[in-house]
């Protein structure tokens, strides 16, 4: 009996299996996207599901708060900005409200989405990145440096962004073909890569400097990577000489020679891995297929142990799965797939589960696992740290999502705020009662003096707009006291009456004709008639033909309406320019036709044959 028993390995996964969800908690009737590219077209978080669709022109995703399941309307709001199809979309680990995604139209773009989700078209992005000169096929957040994104595109080129500033801190160059995947370690001190040479690579992302390279799969199909956490070593999938389907576990020291490779079958579809650090099993779904296999990954040889498969009748398009900390802890939920069906419009979350009979939280099963917290700062991480990232219980059994405001661009949050801001002061001015004012002439002109006149103190104590938004004011009714001064009605007010009550007393008084007695009424009379406006624009037009004023702009608003107007005038001038050449190359056309006909009108009398010959 025990010789018996020696060939069996006991493991606490041993029997994992695999739980669709019902019908009533999918999510029906998505025009799910039939782009060929090799990516997951699908991905999650505790607050959403993104899923990329099929559309007529450019590209667009779909993106559904995570407990709207059920069948969709066939007008549900997508993400509408690119211009060509999206060929991948990811989340940002410590953000649940950003996404990124990259597109055929060479750009990678981040976006916002509210928690309530979409109630329109999204078409206004925070960030638009450039850099690539074909299209960008892969995106990848970095694990525990905050703002650090890297792309790979279609031109042999990755970039790491720093979203932050919106700019490139490294363009990695080493890659002779097409990039087929990538993957950060554990602490995002190394990235590695796979490409169409066959080769794969382990990269520093801050550099670019290649640390190990070797030959990977034989086979022409794509291959995918991913790294085994902390451990040191790699697993990739790809095809062999004959086209069956591989997997190889490498150290990152020495990728002369893989550690294991292993067959797994003949079918033709790419195999996705996806590696769960906390239990440290290896998921293998390959695009086309019906079934989900799984590894527990060891740290001797043979590496790896087969666990078990699930099985269904339906293929997959493509995969999306939920972070850890969005699992179902009291279900001993280990990992939850989002499975996007081939043939029917369908997107079906998959647990996959470790029976236990207990209802008591399962340390084994659920250790600390990473947190939607940063690590470090992009800064720092670029400056040369690296750390491990910020870890958190799941022994409370509640779901952890970020709330997190909405992060302007540079320059951006100015324009709404002010916008906001000068609504808030009509209704504010026009809710308050109306005051008459019956003083005299001499008093109003008196006190409009003193209010033209600011304070040194109100000067010093208010700063303008865009150094409130910089320095950080919480709330735009904050802004709105500080913009809005106490005296603003009553200088309404009294403008008010000194242009209407005023002009019917002086007329009543008999004053109407000794406007220029003082000065005082001079001053009165520059505001009130429409002569002395006109002179004051007249010194004014001087004034900039001789270019004592300085119409330079002052402020970040100011630079942008400068902007926005020169490239309205470019736009006109391109147009004229356009219409010009079209009229000449008429008249061009007119002018030969005449040519011709006079041409052809000379010739005409020397061929008619009635003309006399030698008369």
């Amino acid at each position: 009996m025990q010789l018996w028993f020696r060939g069996i390995r006991s493991s606490k996964f041993r029997h994992v299996y695999g739980s669709p969800a019902k019908r009533d908690r999918c999510y029906e009737n998505i025009k799910i996207t039939k782009n060929a590219h090799d990516s997951q077209f699908c991905a999650v978080n505790p607050k959403f599901v993104a899923v990329v669709t099929e559309v007529a022109g450019g590209g667009a995703f779909l993106v559904l708060p995570i407990d709207h399941t059920g069948r969709l309307d066939f007008n549900t709001s997508r993400v509408t900005g690119h211009r060509g199809p999206v060929l991948d979309i990811k989340w940002n680990p410590f953000n649940d409200n950003i996404i990124a995604s990259c597109s055929d139209d060479c750009t990678i773009k981040l976006w916002y989405i509210p928690d309530t989700g979409l109630s329109i078209h999204l078409t206004d992005w925070l960030i638009d990145l450039h850099g690539h000169k074909r299209r960008v096929g892969y995106i990848e957040w970095h694990p525990t440096a905050e703002n650090i994104l890297v792309s790979a595109g279609f031109d042999h080129l990755m970039i790491v962004w720093d979203i932050g500033r919106g700019e490139a801190i490294t363009v990695i160059d080493c890659h002779p073909d097409v990039i087929y995947s990538m993957s950060f370690n554990r602490d995002g001190s190394f990235i590695a890569t796979t490409c169409k040479d066959k080769k794969l690579r382990v990269i520093d992302p801050r550099t670019g400097v290649v640390k190990a390279e070797g030959m990977c799969h034989a086979g022409m199909k794509a291959s995918k990577v991913t790294y085994l956490g902390s451990t040191g070593r790699l697993l990739t999938t790809g095809f062999s000489r004959h086209s069956d389907r591989q997997l190889a576990v490498w150290s990152q020291e020495n990728l002369s020679q893989p550690l294991t490779v292993e067959n797994v079958d003949s079918s033709s579809g790419v195999l996705f891995p996806y590696y769960d650090h906390d239990t440290r099993i290896v998921f293998l779904a390959g695009k086309g297929d019906g079934n989900i296999r799984y590894y527990e990954v060891v740290d001797e040889a043979p590496w790896l142990h087969y666990l078990n498969q699930f099985l269904s009748g339906s293929p997959q398009r493509g995969l999306g799965f939920m972070p850890k900390r969005g699992c179902e802890v009291a279900q001993c939920e280990i990992f939850r797939f989002y499975k996007l069906h081939t043939t029917k419009g369908m997107c079906e979350p998959v647990s996959m589960i470790v029976p236990r009979k207990s209802d008591q939280f399962q340390d084994d099963l659920f250790p600390d696992t990473g947190a939607p917290v940063p690590a470090i700062t992009a800064q720092e991480w670029i400056s040369g740290k690296n750390s491990m990232p910020t870890l958190m219980s799941m022994k409370t059994g509640v779901t952890i999502r970020t709330h997190k405001p909405k992060v302007y661009k540079p320059g951006d949050n100015v324009l709404p705020i002010m916008a906001e801001n000068n609504i808030r002061k009509k209704f504010a001015f026009l809710s308050r009662e109306t005051v008459p004012d019956y003083r005299s002439v001499d008093q109003k002109a008196g006190n409009m003096d003193c209010m033209d006149a600011p304070s040194p103190h109100h000067q010093a104590t208010v700063p303008p707009v865009p150094d409130l938004l910089d320095n950080g004011i919480g709330t735009s009714h904050s802004v709105l006291q500080m913009l809005s001064p106490v005296d603003e009605k009553s200088q309404k007010t009294s403008n008010n009456q000194t242009t209407k009550f005023q002009q019917i007393q002086q007329m009543f008084s008999g004053q109407i004709n000794n406007l220029n007695h003082s000065n005082d009424n001079a001053l009165n009379y520059k505001k009130t008639s429409p002569y002395g406006e006109n002179r004051e624009k007249e010194k004014e037009r001087e004034k900039e033909a001789n270019g004592e004023i300085d119409h330079s702009p002052k402020n970040l608003y100011q630079l942008q309406r400068a902007y926005s107007q020169q490239c309205e005038e470019l736009k006109l001038l391109r147009k004229q320019v356009v219409a010009r050449d079209r009229r000449i190359q008429e008249l061009e056309q007119q002018v030969a036709q005449l040519t011709a006909a006079q041409s052809s009108h000379k010739e005409l009398p020397s061929t008619h044959p009635f003309q006399r010959v030698g008369h």
